[in-house]
């Protein structure tokens, strides 16, 4: 029997790819690393519309995530709390849980 692996907080993602990743990132720059989520963003865009089989498309989504977190790395942006301000009141547009904001409208 197997032991479930805990639920990853975005905090520790952030911090997870901070470590892994932090050196190559900030030579990169966020210029250069926002290629590279454009790219992945381009594969998982792909796999969307061609109805890859479900790994492809939870690793497409997966690296996506993990490269806008580089970014946020890159420039200094703690993801956790930016969502808390942003999201943690509601929706920003009509400020409640469930949106209410029109259909034509980004809320």
């Amino acid at each position: 029997m197997s032991i479930p692996k805990p639920d990853v907080s975005l905090l520790d993602f952030q911090k997870l790819i901070h470590d892994m990743y932090f050196e190559k990132d900030v030579e990169r720059g966020v210029s250069g690393t926002f290629m590279w989520l454009m790219e992945e963003v381009g594969e998982l865009a792909s796999a969307l519309r061609s109805g890859h089989d479900r790994t492809n498309l939870e690793e497409e989504f997966a690296d996506v995530f993990a490269w806008l977190t580089t970014i946020a790395n890159v420039a200094g942006v703690d993801l956790s709390a930016a969502i808390q301000r942003k999201y943690g009141q509601g929706c920003p547009g009509c400020s409640k849980f469930v949106c209410s904001c029109p259909s034509s409208e980004k809320p």
